[in-house]
């Protein structure tokens, strides 16, 4: 990795669930992976997806990234090699669930993540932050630490609605805590060209996100939603498949900027 090129780190977010935000997260970072990038994924979800989808047992090791938001455990004491050359995790446990609340106390409660990721800036080229679908304490330290803002945007009805109230919060991040956050990248998920609906949240998206609208699709596919199941990223569950092929294609538009 060349000296000049600082870590690029994406949250990435929507606060409604069930958009394919988790199989962004892990499915990217194993295609940018595979593409000879060295990549961390950086849990904040209690439920613990990103995880077990990248095949790491989060029962088996002491220290998560509730540690780090609350401990001061430095990072590199919980990043896990996965079983995908390239690709590590900073797990998330389910006590995550509580750091809502016991931040609340906390000193600089806002920039926690971000002063645990400028310790590894630099041992990476991307970090890829999974955030809980909620815009609270822990997605607030995701944007404080972030250079950009990834949001996977389902392709269905209401699919823009809560994307203001996103804005919203990006835009007093931006003002107090991260002058340089931005929405940089959208990604149309689960997009099915047959469906006159997905055409539709298409066009709007393209219409509110001009720039930021990435021009890969990502498919709805039986067998990018049954990869997590087996703790492997679709790009290695099933490489021949649509789903594996969208996220290479995504992971090089993303990487040729």
């Amino acid at each position: 990795m060349s000296e000049s090129k600082p870590t690029k780190i994406f949250a990435v977010a929507n606060q409604k669930g069930g958009v394919g935000k988790t199989t962004t997260t892990i499915s990217l970072s194993a295609a940018l992976a595979q593409l000879g990038f060295r990549v961390l994924v950086v849990d904040l979800d209690p439920q613990g997806n990103a995880t077990t989808g990248v095949g790491v047992d989060a029962r088996q090791f002491e220290r998560s990234m509730y540690d780090v938001l609350l401990n001061d455990v430095p990072l590199v004491d919980v990043v896990e090699p996965t079983g995908f050359n390239n690709l590590f995790v900073a797990p998330a446990t389910l006590d995550l669930a509580a750091v809502e609340q016991e931040l609340t106390a906390v000193i600089s409660r806002e920039l926690r993540l971000k002063r645990a990721l400028e310790s590894v800036d630099g041992d990476f080229d991307y970090v890829f932050i999974d955030c809980p679908p909620s815009l609270g304490l822990i997605t607030i330290n995701a944007f404080a630490a972030a250079t950009d803002i990834m949001v996977p945007v389902q392709c269905e009805f209401y699919a823009l609605e809560g994307l203001t109230q996103l804005q919203r919060i990006v835009d007093l991040v931006q003002k107090n805590l991260n002058a340089s956050l931005r929405i940089s990248k959208v990604v149309l998920t689960m997009y099915d060209p047959r469906n006159t609906l997905t055409l539709d949240v298409a066009k709007e998206v393209k219409r509110h996100f001009p720039e930021e609208l990435c021009s890969t699709v990502i498919p709805r596919t039986v067998r990018l939603a049954e990869a997590p199941s087996f703790g492997q990223p679709i790009t290695s569950f099933d490489p021949a498949s649509k789903g594996a092929k969208a996220y290479v294609a995504l992971a090089e538009e993303i990487s040729n900027g």
